[in-house]
């Protein structure tokens, strides 16, 4: 593989229209797609217009004229085409965290009052901060037990002690992915229910939550959705489940009839009831754009184009900083089938200025603080080290970024300039 051929495959490549859709700086490559999408073009004309036309001129009759009022739903129904749900399934509110807990709530709910016994919470050590926190707080709340592992443990542990198996689809540190499908029916086996999170899933790999036996989802829509800066999040629910959960953040949006303004709460039928408080509409009319720009791809070959593509972007990626940067250790999955859309590699000692040169060249990762003892031993080589996060979104990057981002990294390397003092010197976002 040259340069020329990483140009040649940039050619031919059927997905290439669609990085017309999106602002890129001249000369920056892009790799933190998994933090923050880059700005779809149609955003900020649709965002103006939302300002001045539906909120200026229309102002309170926009809730009914411009379809504010359904935009939980319709968004839902959208962002259902990514992640394997029927219209009516996904409805987008609130945000990761906030979503993890109404859900995790309605499992915990469902699983006690069929089977009081299951009192743990399954996850894995490595599993987003925000799930474990939101996940302690739940056990400590209601009785439970939260048992944390490592990734190859968790079958094992699924026991009639289990009451929800809780994980995140792609590792955020590692960008390894689970086998939702094998990990579901082992929960299954096991009496439990499993809940994934899709933050680094939905729009970057293909996902199908009802195929592969999910009971409870909730995803991000600023990642791969490019819906922009804390963006709503969204959640979905088995419909087996949708009419029987019980959420605990009971607000208006999510009653049978908001606008008859009862004293008495009455869940809405299905997944409206996981609504709570007023939408927020001009973050939801940024995150319809985002949503939008990613099933653009369905006109190009949708998930499967997208999922090809990526996997070819952190293929030749890994394989060229391997080749050429020894000092670094590759700790996401070399195997096609249980990688995301990242490339993660570690250094025990210079991550972090290694990467704040290398953003100072204009090829943007991220960090992502590690060195857990003992955790190439366990089977987790992820943990172990400072991580160097790079994500690849194929909807706006080329084959010739890839190769070029790994040479600009030989020569961070190479070249010592990750010692100059501003590169060491730690943000508050890292």
């Amino acid at each position: 593989m040259t340069r020329d051929d990483a140009l040649a495959l940039d050619a031919g490549d059927p997905l290439a229209p669609l990085r017309a859709q999106f602002v890129l700086p001249e000369g920056l490559i892009y790799l933190d797609g998994n933090s923050l999408g880059v700005l779809p073009r149609a955003t900020a004309a649709r965002v103006q217009q939302v300002v001045t036309q539906e909120w200026g001129d229309g102002l309170i009759r926009s809730w009914n004229s411009a379809g504010w009022i359904d935009q939980p739903r319709r968004l839902g129904d959208k962002i259902a085409r990514l992640v394997g749900a029927a219209p009516g399934e996904v409805v987008v509110a609130d945000s990761t965290s906030i979503n993890l807990f109404k859900v995790l709530s309605a499992a915990l709910g469902i699983v006690q009052a069929d089977t009081p016994q299951r009192r743990v919470i399954l996850s894995e050590r490595s599993n987003f901060p925000t799930d474990l926190y939101i996940a302690q707080s739940l056990a400590t709340s209601l009785g439970f037990e939260l048992q944390l592992a490592e990734s190859h443990q968790l079958p094992g542990l699924l026991n009639e002690h289990t009451a929800v198996l809780m994980l995140t689809h792609v590792n955020y540190r590692s960008g390894r992915m689970h086998d939702m499908a094998a990990l579901s029916r082992a929960a299954h086996d096991a009496g439990a229910l499993a809940l994934w999170d899709l933050a680094h899933s939905a729009g970057a790999v293909p996902v199908d939550l009802a195929r592969d036996g999910a009971d409870f989802a909730i995803g991000c829509g600023y990642k791969y959705l490019n819906g922009g800066p804390g963006a709503p999040a969204f959640v979905w629910a088995h419909p087996r489940h949708a009419t029987r959960a019980r959420q605990p953040l009971v607000g208006w949006m999510g009653h049978a009839a908001p606008f008859e303004f009862s004293p008495e709460y009455q869940p809405a039928a299905g997944m409206a009831r996981f609504l709570c408080g007023t939408p927020p509409v001009l973050s939801m009319a940024a995150l319809e754009c985002g949503v939008d720009s990613v099933l653009a791809a369905e006109a190009h070959g949708g998930m499967a184009a997208l999922r090809a593509k990526s996997l070819a972007l952190t293929r030749l990626f890994a394989e060229r900083v391997v080749a050429t940067c020894p000092q670094l250790r590759l700790v996401s999955p070399q195997q096609d089938a249980q990688r995301g859309s990242q490339v993660c590699f570690t250094h025990r000692e210079i991550g972090y200025p290694v990467m704040q040169a290398l953003i100072a060249r204009g090829v943007i990762g991220d960090f992502r603080v590690g060195d857990r003892p003992g955790a190439v031993e366990s089977g987790d080589a992820g943990e172990a080290g400072d991580i160097l996060r790079f994500g690849f979104t194929p909807l706006y990057l080329r084959f010739v970024d890839a190769w070029d981002a790994a040479e600009h990294l030989q020569a961070v390397l190479t070249s010592g300039e990750w010692q100059r003092p501003e590169f060491n010197r730690r943000q508050a976002v890292t």
